[in-house]
C-alpha cells in the first residue's frame, strides 16, 4: 500500500519496536483507486446482433427519433396546441420601469472612508462601493460606525440614519422618492 517512513536499521532497538508496531505508512498517488462502482463501461452500440445492441442500436424502427439529429424540442406535442400555450398568462412584467438601487452599508463607510469626510454617490463610485448604471443609492444599517461622516445620499434606512447621527455625522437626502415616477 505505501512505504514505511523509517528503516529499522537507522533506529535504536527500542525505537524500532515502536515504529514496527505503529507501521507509519506514506500514501502515494499510485495508491489511490476509484471506488467500486464508480467506473462504468461505455455502451458500444451497433456492434453485431449478439451484443444485444446491434442493428438499430436501441432506437427502434424508422421515424424521426431513429434518424441522426432527430430529436424534438421539450414541450412539443406533435403539432397540437402545447400545454404552455393552452394555459392563460398570469401577472405582468414591469421591468421597463424597474428602479435600479445600489446598496451601501454603514460598516462599508467605516472601512473605506476617513473620519469627517464627505460621502456621496461620486465618492462611493471612486472607492468601488457602487458600480454600474443606478437610479438610486441607498444607505443601510448593517455594521457599526464610529467615525463622523457628512452623507449626501438618495435614500437611507431608519437604522442607518440613527447610527450615523449617533456617531456625530449628518445625513442629507439628495432626491425625493417621488422623483422620476
Amino acid at each position: 500500500m505505501g512505504k514505511l517512513l523509517h528503516s529499522k536499521a537507522s533506529l535504536q532497538p527500542a525505537e524500532s519496536a515502536i515504529v514496527s508496531q505503529q507501521a507509519i505508512l506514506i500514501m502515494r498517488l499510485h495508491d489511490l483507486k476509484p471506488l467500486p462502482g464508480a467506473k462504468h463501461r461505455r455502451k458500444r452500440l451497433g456492434v453485431g446482433e449478439s451484443s444485444g445492441r446491434g442493428k438499430t442500436s436501441g432506437r427502434g424502427h424508422k421515424g424521426q427519433k431513429a434518424r441522426s439529429g432527430g430529436s424534438i424540442r421539450p414541450g412539443f406535442e406533435g403539432g397540437q396546441m402545447p400545454l404552455i400555450r393552452r394555459l392563460p398568462k398570469r401577472g405582468f412584467n414591469n421591468s421597463r420601469f424597474k428602479e435600479t438601487v445600489g446598496v451601501v452599508n454603514v460598516g462599508d463607510l467605516e472601512e473605506f472612508f476617513e473620519d469627517g469626510s464627505l460621502v456621496n454617490e461620486s465618492t462611493l463610485r471612486k472607492r468601488g462601493l457602487v458600480r454600474g448604471h443606478l437610479q438610486v443609492v441607498k444607505l443601510l444599517g448593517k455594521g457599526s460606525i464610529t467615525k463622523q461622516f457628512s452623507i449626501e445620499i438618495d435614500r437611507v434606512s431608519a437604522a442607518a440614519k440613527e447610527k450615523v447621527e449617533k456617531a456625530g455625522g449628518s445625513v442629507v437626502l439628495c432626491k425625493t422618492s417621488s422623483e422620476g415616477t
